[in-house]
């Protein structure tokens, strides 16, 4: 009976205490906003272009696991309040057996690792609970989701807020799915990198970065910083750019001022980034 009891508390606590309604997804040609140039191509035998509100992304129904989103963010929904809920959940437009659910990261070691972030995403409650979509993760390193990536993910939220420019980020997974790792029952492929470029769609600059799927590394994005033509080279996939952007560069990374993003969020939302 203890056993029995503490099973229930464990299943208790590792499901969400609400249940939200999941929306089907939209036209392709409402996600304009979120990919301006163009969507990215890549072939892959069983994949899904999903659009949701605040995203688009390449899901592939073999891998389990996102290919590339895109998202537009701006100085207003870089400063979202909605709270962060956790709402993780399989994505109910895929059919089973094409899809991850959280269960699958159940005692892994991994996070459930978002590639388009919430705090990007928590300008709208319906948008951010889409940001929990299971098609919007991929099996990421604690040091890593929780290290230089979340790191990358501030500096965009700060670009977004002092260069007051509407933002193109292209996040995704690189991974070999014959010869990757997989997780849970679902055999969810764990990505070997992650990448994500960054457009200013008023200036036209880019900036690109990979990071390898190690679990110790600093968190100075800098380090991870390649050309977009290294990301296309890595992944097999070809991103439309904005005329004058040139694929090979590797210009200097914009600065960051984070202290100054945290004051503007706590004026805002009554917190900080």
């Amino acid at each position: 009976m203890k056993h029995l009891f503490s099973f229930a508390l464990v299943l208790f606590i590792s499901v969400p205490s609400f249940a939200w309604d999941q929306k089907l997804p939209l036209p392709i040609d409402q996600c304009a906003v979120h990919a301006p140039y163009g969507i990215p191509t890549v072939t892959k035998p069983d994949a899904t272009v999903i659009c949701r509100s605040g995203y688009v992304t390449m899901h592939d129904n073999q891998a389990k696991i996102p290919v590339w989103a895109s998202y537009s963010i701006d100085a207003t929904t870089a400063l979202g309040c909605i709270a962060r809920t956790n709402a993780f959940v399989a994505d109910n437009s895929l059919p089973l057996g094409k899809k991850a659910s959280p269960t699958d990261y159940a005692g892994t070691g991994y996070d459930q690792g978002h590639l388009v972030p919430d705090g990007d995403q928590s300008y709208n409650q319906q948008v951010e609970w889409e940001s929990f979509l299971m098609t919007n993760m991929s099996p990421q390193l604690p040091n890593l989701n929780r290290g230089v990536w979340k790191q990358l993910e501030s500096n965009v939220r700060a670009w977004a807020v002092q260069r007051n420019h509407k933002l193109i980020v292209i996040p995704g997974d690189i991974y070999d799915i014959l010869s990757a790792k997989k997780i849970g029952k679902s055999n969810v492929v764990v990505p070997s990198a992650l990448f994500k470029i960054v457009i200013d769609t008023q200036t036209n600059e880019a900036l690109a970065f990979i990071y390898e799927h190690k679990e110790s590394q600093p968190t100075d994005i800098t380090l991870g910083q390649v050309s977009i033509a290294e990301v296309e080279k890595r992944t097999g996939i070809t991103f439309p750019m904005p005329k004058g952007v040139d694929k090979n560069a590797k210009p200097k990374v914009w600065t960051a001022d984070l202290g100054a993003l945290g004051k503007s969020k706590k004026a805002k939302c009554g917190k900080d980034d």
